[in-house]
């Protein structure tokens, strides 16, 4: 961060992921909950020296830079955090004044924490918030991420799997690739070969998959695949609050074909899916939807409260999944990355050719839903969830003819359509049209998400033609299109 960025932040209409403190003397008492708060989020600069007042601020400098500079990475590279921490550091001179700036970064290791556990934090809107127990949890199962799934569940053995599923993988592996050496294998070595078992017991994964749902429900509770078909573009607008929603099914594989089959009837297909739950060439709408399917169970985070969602909308399809990806989306996409949160359950989507060999099917997706739609799916991600959205265009919706107009989403005005907002947007446009004046904080702080993502939505909003901001400290938002 230059000088000059260091300016544009202080002089921003709000701050995100940027905190700063007067220290001038010494390190602030409440600095430690920033490091730990950032480290366990998305990262940001500590900048000590400068005093808050409202949203103005005022260039205090700091007492003794060089002491405080040094006790500060001093403590971090110490024994007072669950793990060392490299900050960046950086010294600003303004006359007289000087100021430091530490831009701590996310950690591959979370959660961080100083002293004990309970001194964990997260960042939420403009300020640091003591994580939950839940979230907690969720931060050491992510570091462990790839091998949960795949240890051994010792209570639980062959006699937990639900054989007709078994018949039915196997039936569905010699009918799609006959020639595949483990079509010759008996059913024992089979299993261990897929690792469904693992010297006698079943693997989580193996139990997931193919095992029974009674065997299920006793090693996580409540476990399902939730999906739901609502008759609006919300559940504001719908007369009841779903027109569907799918039973408990025995196992994944259950759950693969049957969701499958819905999807396959939310869209206008030319033709009919296959007796294998495949999209013909020239269906790749479906293929994209399958690929989000997959992709889904592959990476869910089956040990989470919260339980893996599919919702069919009249205007889109969205998928949200339990548990955040390994990185940051954007770097996992250019990266060509593939680290499955479940790798046996990858394993066993991709040996009957449900799942790409390599990295997590983005550009399946993507183009399989652009000639469709003209539009790309949307995808986002948060510290415990992935979720992607699928738009139709007005066609699909209206159920139109042939040869009607595709797309009119991409672009603000296309084909006579205005590109249609993420459920997250109509929400801050919502907010917006009831009060022009709101600010990021309040905005993230209603939506319990961090000033970052609320700027991104804001962002996306000016892009589609909805909002225009009128002046910077002390001005307002018009509103483009009601």
């Amino acid at each position: 961060m230059t000088k000059t960025e260091l300016i544009k932040k202080l002089t921003d209409i709000e701050w995100e992921d940027f905190e700063v403190k007067e220290s001038k003397s010494e390190l602030p008492k409440n600095i430690w909950e920033t490091v730990s708060a950032f480290s366990n989020t998305a990262g940001g600069w500590i900048v000590l020296g400068v005093k808050q007042k409202g949203k103005t601020y005022e260039i205090v400098g700091v007492g003794s830079p060089d002491k405080i500079e040094q006790d500060f990475t001093n403590t971090l590279r110490g024994e007072k955090f669950n793990a060392k921490l490299l900050p960046l550091c950086k010294k600003y001179q303004f006359d007289e004044k000087v100021v430091l700036a530490f831009f701590i970064p996310v950690s591959s290791k979370k959660p961080i924490y100083y002293n004990n556990p309970a001194n964990t934090f997260l960042r939420t809107a403009s300020g640091d918030q003591r994580a939950s127990k839940e979230e907690i949890d969720a931060m050491y199962r992510d570091q462990a991420f790839g091998t949960r799934s795949s240890e051994s569940a010792k209570e639980f053995t062959l006699a937990d799997l639900d054989m007709t599923s078994v018949k039915e993988f196997r039936s569905y592996l010699s009918r799609i690739d006959p020639t595949h050496p483990y079509n010759k294998l008996s059913d024992d070595i089979f299993l261990q070969k897929v690792r469904i078992t693992d010297n006698g017991n079943l693997t989580y994964s193996g139990l997931f998959f193919l095992g029974s749902n009674d065997a299920i429900q006793k090693a996580v509770p409540d476990f399902r695949i939730d999906y739901l078909e609502i008759p609006g573009t919300s559940y504001s607008d719908s007369s009841v609050r779903y027109s569907y929603r799918l039973d408990e099914q025995e196992n994944l594989w259950q759950y693969f074909f049957v969701i499958m089959r819905r999807l396959h009837n939310a869209i206008d297909l030319p033709f009919q899916m296959d007796s294998e739950g495949f999209g013909r060439e020239d269906q790749p709408q479906l293929s994209a939807l399958r690929e989000a399917l997959v992709n889904m169970l592959m990476h869910a985070d089956y040990f989470s409260p919260m339980k893996s969602r599919i919702r069919v909308f009249k205007n889109r399809i969205e998928f949200l999944n339990a548990g955040a990806l390994p990185q940051d989306l954007e770097m996992i996409r250019s990266g060509d990355m593939s680290l499955p949160r479940n790798p046996i359950l990858a394993k066993l989507f991709r040996v009957v050719n449900l799942a790409e060999n390599a990295g997590y099917g983005f550009d399946k997706m993507e183009e399989g839903w652009k000639h469709y739609t003209d539009t790309a799916p949307i995808f986002e991600q948060g510290t415990n969830f992935t979720k992607v959205e699928f738009w139709l265009s007005a066609k699909e919706i209206q159920g139109g003819q042939k040869g009607g107009q595709k797309g009119g989403q991409k672009g603000g005005q296309k084909g006579g359509q205005t590109e249609p907002l993420t459920s997250r947007q109509e929400e801050v446009f919502s907010m917006l049209k009831k009060r022009n004046t709101i600010g990021r904080k309040e905005i993230a702080e209603q939506l319990h998400i961090n000033e970052s993502a609320v700027q991104k939505l804001l962002d996306a909003l000016k892009d589609k033609g909805y909002i225009q901001r009128e002046g910077m400290k002390g001005g307002y938002w018009k509103i483009l299109k009601e």
